[in-house]
């Protein structure tokens, strides 16, 4: 185990919690609770359809539990805390947030290059030092937070414009990145992170088990929602040929 270092790191959501105190760990942050609150309301008195209502609220209920309830304080606890968190504002609040909208269809960059960005963006801030960075600085936290999910956002925008077959190619490389990711992160021969050298030894494991938890959990279902979303698309355009088949 690596030597612990004197720095203490103190991340957005706070010091990391012991097990016994965590639930109790809201972050009430004005700024963050007036942003969702506000959402809410516009949610709530928006026109549109109801789909479109539905998954906006989803995707704001999702931020409160991102930003607001304990889940935030155990991120500082625990690297695949964090990692849940990552995956759930790209992989699920990101599509939910592009599907409450119309598809913004001026010229905004291509599938492809989103594809890129949104992967480089992702491996960047799961970087040992970056990460570290994000969690000892507010700004940093939040450009960190910000990039994932504005480039993933403009990912899933690109993804309902594109051509179906495109877009599933896109999806399933977009899946295989963060498996590898996933892959690299678990089978790394010693912790990664230094904000959780020792934070995850209350909750009784060390860093090295926490990162192979979280580099499992990127590999797996993390990836496995991309192939999901592939797969629905496949479903749909079987369905519309079938469809033409049937109409001849």
């Amino acid at each position: 185990m690596p030597a612990i270092p004197n720095r203490v790191w103190v991340p957005y959501c706070g010091a990391a919690p012991d097990p016994g105190e965590w639930l109790a760990r809201w972050n009430f942050d004005p700024v963050v609770v007036a942003i969702l609150v506000m959402a809410s309301l516009y949610c709530a008195l928006r026109r549109g359809s109801k789909q479109q209502k539905t998954t906006l609220g989803i995707a704001i209920a999702l931020g409160f539990g991102l930003f607001v309830s304990p889940f935030c304080a155990l991120t500082s606890a625990l690297f695949s805390a964090r990692v849940v968190h990552h995956i759930l504002l790209g992989a699920v609040v990101a599509p939910l947030l592009a599907m409450s909208f119309p598809p913004y269809r001026r010229p905004f960059g291509s599938l492809a290059g989103w594809t890129a960005v949104q992967a480089v963006v992702f491996w960047a801030w799961h970087a040992p030092e970056l990460y570290g960075w994000a969690l000892s600085s507010d700004a940093a936290y939040w450009l960190m937070q910000a990039s994932l999910l504005g480039t993933a956002l403009a990912f899933w925008n690109a993804v309902r414009l594109a051509a179906i077959p495109t877009a599933i190619v896109a999806l399933l490389v977009t899946m295989v990145q963060m498996g590898l990711l996933g892959a690299l992160i678990t089978f790394a021969g010693s912790p990664l992170y230094a904000p959780h050298f020792a934070t995850t030894i209350p909750w009784g494991f060390g860093p090295l088990e926490d990162q192979q938890l979280a580099g499992l959990i990127m590999w797996a279902p993390g990836a496995a929602l991309y192939l999901a979303a592939a797969l629905a698309l496949l479903a749909r355009w079987f369905g519309r040929e079938g469809g033409k088949a049937t109409a001849r």
